[in-house]
């Protein structure tokens, strides 16, 4: 399964318990990476080294780059996937719904690659990895949280990828449509009472309505971006939105 290309190197991926993270984080152990895998609640049986931490508390952050590094002695590739959702009219929508999906979607990304950038440099072919959304490109109704702080993150790494350049670091968001995660399908119901739908017509009707190819991404077919772009053929591929999307954004 692998060429070898990632072997001995160490990463980060956040929200690896289930879905995308949990993906990712099997594709590069797969490929010989140490994978320090962090979730608010780590599963002790799932790939990687589990390490637990709330990443809505900026602490959390830093200390999850620590132990990576002291863990491995490295830290080469860094991928921010952890992430929530709220379905909800702007007028409805809860404050502190707001700043935890902010804090978790935009803060944590960038403290992680504060907190990285020494290790990064070190590398001398270091990544930095937003799982981001088409919602960093598009929006859509009722999610202002989550699709202002995917186009926030979108933005970020193309200011990372900038800084990056001379120290052999590329950043980059990837950006896939709806994915069949947890996360797509505990909003089912939300999004059938936002759009006045029964919950069996929301995923024709809602989600993937915009898609051209009206199929769920699967997790593991993000995971195959992710490793592409963690490895030495990603290299060219910097500051820029990665976009798998099913033919959403060609509309």
């Amino acid at each position: 399964m692998t060429d070898g290309a990632l072997q001995g190197k160490a990463a980060i991926v956040t929200g690896a318990a289930s879905g995308i993270g949990r993906a990712v984080a099997e594709r590069l152990q797969a490929e010989g990476m140490d994978v320090l895998a962090v979730d608010l609640r780590p599963d002790p049986g799932g790939p990687g080294t589990p390490f637990e931490a709330d990443l809505t508390d900026a602490s959390a952050n830093e200390q999850a780059v620590n132990a990576a590094r002291e863990r491995f002695g490295r830290l080469d590739v860094v991928v921010a996937n952890a992430g929530i959702q709220h379905v909800s009219p702007i007028e409805e929508f809860p404050v502190e719904k707001w700043n935890t999906i902010v804090a978790l979607l935009l803060t944590s990304p960038f403290l992680l690659a504060r907190y990285s950038w020494p290790d990064l440099k070190a590398s001398g072919a270091g990544r930095f990895i937003a799982i981001a959304s088409v919602h960093g490109l598009v929006a859509s109704p009722f999610k202002i949280a989550y699709i202002s702080a995917k186009h926030g993150v979108v933005g970020m790494c193309k200011t990372l990828a900038l800084e990056g350049a001379e120290h052999g670091i590329t950043a980059n968001a990837v950006c896939p449509a709806y994915v069949r995660t947890p996360l797509v399908e505990k909003q089912i119901a939300d999004q059938a009472r936002a759009h006045g739908l029964p919950e069996e017509e929301v995923l024709e009707k809602v989600i993937l309505q915009p898609h051209a190819v009206k199929e769920l991404i699967e997790p593991s077919e993000v995971a195959g971006v992710v490793a592409f772009l963690a490895g030495p053929d990603g290299k060219m591929f910097t500051g820029a939105p990665i976009t798998l999307d099913q033919g959403w954004t060609a509309r």
